[in-house]
C-alpha cells in the first residue's frame, strides 16, 4: 500500500452520503486533499484529512484545460508526493493520471480494500447504500467488485 493517499471530491461526497467516510481513516489513518477538493466538498473535513495548497501555475492551468480542477489538483499533488495513490472515480481523470504512471483507485476500490483488511464484513450492503444515491454503479462493475471481494 502506498503511504500517501490523496482523495478526490467524489469519494468524500459518496462516503459522506452513506455515512461511511470513516472507512478512509480506518484504512489509511490519514489522507490528503487539495484546497480545490476541500472547496468542492463544501463541508468541514475531519482532522485526519490534511489540506495541501497547490500553486496556480502553467502546468495546473494546462491540466485544468483537460480535466476538472479538483482532479487536476489531485494529480499535481500526487506528482509532488512520492509513493502516492489517488482515490478518484471520474474515468477521464483516472485515464489522465495513469498517463503519468500514477497509482489510482476509486471509491469501490476503497470498499474492497476495507473488506480485504477485515474492516467491514461485506461490501454488498455498502454497494446497496451507494446505489440508493445518485452515484451510478453498472451491473458489470458491481459484479466485478463482488468477485474481487469474494462475495460471489
Amino acid at each position: 500500500m502506498h503511504k500517501n493517499i490523496i482523495v478526490d471530491t467524489s469519494c468524500l461526497i459518496i462516503l459522506t452520503k452513506i455515512n461511511e467516510l470513516n472507512l478512509l481513516r480506518l484504512l489509511y489513518s490519514k489522507v490528503f486533499v487539495t484546497n480545490e477538493i476541500a472547496n468542492e466538498f463544501g463541508s468541514e473535513l475531519p482532522d485526519w484529512v490534511t489540506v495541501y495548497p497547490i500553486e496556480r501555475n502553467n502546468i495546473k492551468l494546462l491540466f485544468e484545460s483537460k480535466i476538472d480542477r479538483g482532479e487536476a489538483s489531485a494529480i499535481l499533488l500526487a506528482l509532488t508526493m512520492p509513493d502516492s495513490t489517488i482515490i478518484m472515480d471520474d474515468l477521464k481523470g483516472r485515464t489522465f493520471a495513469k498517463q503519468f504512471k500514477l497509482n489510482v483507485t476509486g471509491t469501490i476500490g476503497v470498499i474492497i480494500a476495507a473488506k480485504n483488511k477485515n474492516i467491514i464484513l461485506s461490501i454488498k450492503p455498502i454497494l446497496d447504500k451507494i446505489k440508493e444515491t445518485n452515484f451510478f454503479i453498472s451491473k458489470e462493475i458491481e459484479d466485478a467488485a463482488l468477485m474481487l471481494a469474494k462475495e460471489i
